[in-house]
């Protein structure tokens, strides 16, 4: 019987914890990573949460995105990234609170708008681990990663992952019931 108990409250808690979810959120939606997106208006409405996930997409050979401090993003200064991405698809965790930075390293479309600020809020996603190390000024360049398709559980309209987390839930749901009636007949 202990042992049932114990199985039982290993199980509630793993279900607890995988139905913590990240958000993945493509910048611009359909229009992308581009000069000509609106960022500002994008941005808007949005809650990023530390495990969020930035998808940046962009077809241009000319566009990076480039991860810079407060003040280079306010005047578009392309020289000081600590961080730059390339490729066309690129996929940045949001793995500490606070403001984060991102322009084009083309500074004429930085300057037309080509830049995008987040805050990303402390509450804990499943993307990243609580112990998940933070991005520090001065590292090497990531390579981006390439998405060579887009999963059908995507939604560019709200950013937020159809199917995982409810899903998980009914399921999780489901072995804790058959747990508990497994319990009640021994």
């Amino acid at each position: 019987m202990a042992k049932f108990i114990l199985f039982f409250y290993v199980v509630s808690f793993l279900c607890l914890v995988l139905t913590c979810s990240a958000t993945l959120y493509i910048v611009g939606d359909t229009s992308g990573w581009d000069v000509s997106t609106n960022l500002n208006s994008w941005v808007k409405n949005k809650t990023f949460n530390v495990g969020d996930v930035l998808l940046f997409q962009y077809v241009s050979s000319t566009y990076t995105v480039n991860e810079v401090t407060r003040n280079n993003f306010n005047g578009c200064d392309v020289t000081r990234a600590f961080k730059i991405y390339t490729g066309g698809n690129s996929t940045i965790t949001l793995t500490k609170p606070g403001d984060r930075f991102f322009i084009c390293g083309t500074k004429l479309y930085c300057l037309t708008g080509m830049k995008l600020q987040v805050h990303v809020n402390g509450i804990q996603g499943a993307g990243a681990p609580a112990g998940a190390p933070a991005s520090a000024p001065g590292l090497a360049p990531q390579a981006s990663t390439a998405l060579t398709h887009a999963s059908p559980h995507l939604s560019t309209s709200d950013g937020s992952l159809h199917g995982g987390r409810d899903s998980l839930f009914a399921v999780c749901l489901g072995v804790v019931l058959i747990t508990l009636l497994s319990v009640a007949i021994v």
